[in-house]
């Protein structure tokens, strides 16, 4: 009894784990209730199981189909690739008899054909940037396309597209001869695009509101030139472009680079002037060689002034009969008139002496000047040997393929040379002019002093 009473208490708890549509409320009252409710239970758990085994055998069955629908798909695709395979084979066969057909039935017209292909292609870089192109643009997609069907094997060209493309080459002639105004895209060096009223001088140039113009194809559109070229030649461009039809003649610069847009132009006014040269190409070294040429140059202009003054100083003096302190010759003279009572051996070596202490004056700075004309070639050298040295740096670092990566090193050997022998000539000149105004004046104190000791002589030799 007591086994059957642990048994049953076991399986109460068990079923009140388990099962959870029974509550804590709905207790069994009795042994017997429990047994029914356990019975009803498994019956319940029978009846869901045999449920779940009913869906999952209609979802297998359904499986089934699809798995049988997908294999006759195969089936079937597999029977159409097939003869889809032999429809292409057939097709290919065909394409190729009629490829050979046509190519039979165009051997007179190869020749033709491959003559415009040629010279379409060539029309093709000329359009490309054309100034004509800017004001009538769609040509060089046309050709494109016309190029292409000329060249295909599958693709016949028409006959007005023939004549389309005749006109076109009608049409660069034509207009490679006038000079025209219409309204069309600029953009400035910044960028910004505006509407401008543009003169167009034939292929050759385009011009507006005084600006010059460049055009290239990949852009589309006209550009500001980023430096322009001289006033008188922006100006003659600037009078064009206000003239009337009819009113005459008129003077313009134009490039004659043509169909190119005006890049020989392009170039020429973007090629660096010297100051910019010798601004970018100089170096510490080439910039230090300036300083002394113009150290020079300021040297020898200031002692020319003094000098040139010095000498109309001693002018008035050789005019005047009175010595005057203010110059080199009145103070020799004054050393004559103190001393009037000395024999012509003493007044020589006193006048000597005179002209020796006027002489470092006159001289003064001389040799700075012929210093400075000396040393600026020898500066230039210096940045010769420096450039090089950097040449060759950037050749063991970056190779010798690309010369540019050289251009500056070169720059600065060669521009710094140029710049030592700039300086060193306007030196030597300023040396000699100023070297030979003090020359000048030194020899009028001599030639002075030598007067006055040959009266000296001849007053001693009559007495």
């Amino acid at each position: 009894m007591k086994k059957i009473i642990k048994f049953a208490s076991i399986s109460a708890t068990g079923l009140l784990l388990s099962v959870s549509s029974l509550s804590y409320a709905q207790q069994p009252a009795s042994l017997s209730d429990l047994l029914n409710a356990v019975e009803q239970d498994r019956v319940a758990q029978s009846q869901e199981h045999r449920e779940r085994e009913q869906r999952f055998q209609q979802q297998a069955n359904n499986q089934q189909q699809i798995v049988d629908e997908v294999k006759a798909r195969i089936e079937q695709e597999n029977a159409t690739n097939g003869e889809l395979t032999v429809t292409f084979d057939t097709n290919q066969l065909t394409i190729a008899e009629r490829r050979e057909a046509l190519r039979t039935a165009r051997a007179d017209l190869n020749e033709l054909l491959g003559t415009i292909q040629g010279v379409a292609g060539d029309f093709r870089g000329i359009f490309q940037d054309s100034l004509i192109s800017a004001q009538y643009d769609g040509r060089e997609e046309f050709l494109d396309d016309f190029i292409s069907r000329v060249a295909s094997d599958t693709e016949q060209v028409r006959i007005d597209e023939i004549e389309r493309f005749w006109f076109f080459m009608q049409q660069e002639l034509i207009e490679s001869g006038k000079v025209v105004k219409y309204s069309g895209t600029v953009s400035d060096p910044a960028g910004d695009q505006t509407t401008r009223t543009i003169t167009r001088i034939g292929s050759f140039n385009a011009v507006a509101e005084g600006d010059y113009l460049s055009y290239s194809g990949d852009i589309g559109h006209l550009q500001v030139l980023p430096r322009q070229p001289s006033a008188d030649v922006v100006g003659r461009a600037g009078a064009l472009e206000n003239a009337q039809s009819g009113s005459g003649l008129y003077q313009i610069g134009i490039d004659p680079t043509g169909a190119l847009g005006g890049s020989m132009m392009a170039n020429l006014v973007n090629f660096p002037t010297a100051a910019e040269q010798v601004r970018d190409n100089s170096g510490v070294i080439g910039f230090a060689i300036i300083g002394v040429g113009a150290i020079a140059i300021l040297i020898g202009l200031i002692r020319t002034l003094i000098l040139t003054v010095v000498a109309a100083k001693v002018n008035a003096q050789i005019k005047s009969g009175k010595p005057n302190k203010n110059n080199p010759l009145g103070r020799v003279l004054l050393v004559a008139e103190a001393n009037p009572n000395v024999d012509t051996e003493t007044l020589e070596l006193k006048l000597g002496e005179a002209i020796l202490q006027e002489t470092p004056a006159l001289e003064r700075f001389l040799v700075l000047i012929k210093i400075c004309s000396t040393i600026a070639p020898l500066m230039g050298l210096l940045g010769t040997v420096t450039g090089m040295i950097q040449v060759f740096q950037q050749i063991t670092v970056y190779g010798a393929g690309d010369p540019t990566i050289m251009a500056g090193g070169i720059s600065m050997a060669l521009m710094t040379t140029v710049e030592g022998i700039v300086a060193a000539i306007p030196a030597i000149l300023m040396h000699a002019w100023v070297k030979g105004k003090a020359d000048g004046i030194t020899h009028i104190l001599e030639e002075q002093a030598t007067g006055i000791i040959a009266r000296k002589s001849e007053e001693s030799n009559k007495a």
